[in-house]
């Protein structure tokens, strides 16, 4: 996986709207959590976040306890500043997601859009898994978006992996039980269509 010199060289000399995974809002990843887990009161993580919306989106849905994280902080930098006064109520987390130290069944849904098919490395795959089976509690949900079987094979000059749903969940293995998965066409902001897969199981425990 890319270190944090390569991402926050991204977030330093590109505009945020510019960058090909930018959304104007979440509205997959609103509409699942909301859907999954509709008690305001819930704990989310957003995790390889870089300045994505779906924070704005959560809080102004009225979630409470929502945490960020990403590897660059330059990308935080930006939601924060854009957010103003309500990024004080927000948990920002600086580190790389396969190696961070999060607490113990600390969030009820786990939120990844277009990180994990970053991890072109078996054993980075593995210790994202690990992170995630440590830091969701026994009944609480993971969504992960990737690049489906029809996607781009590189982004930001860097090799991806393609997922189909089976093989998705397939990572995550039997302590993670499939609720559910679609299929969606992201326009990038130069004209192109990139095909995404989003699955969302629940801890199973």
């Amino acid at each position: 996986m890319a270190g944090a010199r390569h991402w926050d060289n991204v977030y330093r000399t590109k505009a945020t709207d510019q960058v090909s995974w930018f959304q104007p809002h979440a509205e997959s990843s609103l509409r699942l959590i909301k859907g999954l887990c509709p008690d305001r009161e819930a704990r989310i993580i957003d995790v390889g976040a870089g300045a994505s919306v779906l924070v704005d989106d959560l809080l102004a849905a009225g979630y409470r306890n929502l945490s960020v994280l990403d590897i660059a902080a330059s990308a935080l930098a930006i939601a924060k500043a854009r957010l103003g006064a309500r990024a004080e109520t927000v948990g920002w987390l600086v580190g790389d997601v396969t190696r961070v130290d999060l607490p113990a069944a600390a969030y009820d849904v786990w939120h990844d859009r277009a990180v994990f098919h970053f991890l072109t490395d078996a054993n980075d795959r593995r210790r994202y898994v690990e992170r995630v089976l440590r830091a969701v509690r026994p009944g609480g949900y993971v969504i992960v978006a990737t690049f489906g079987p029809n996607g781009p094979e590189q982004c930001s000059n860097l090799d991806v992996c393609r997922y189909a749903p089976e093989a998705l969940h397939g990572e995550f293995g039997k302590p993670f039980e499939l609720v559910g998965h679609h299929t969606e066409p992201h326009l990038t902001p130069a004209g192109k269509t990139q095909e995404f897969v989003y699955c969302y199981c629940r801890r199973r425990g």
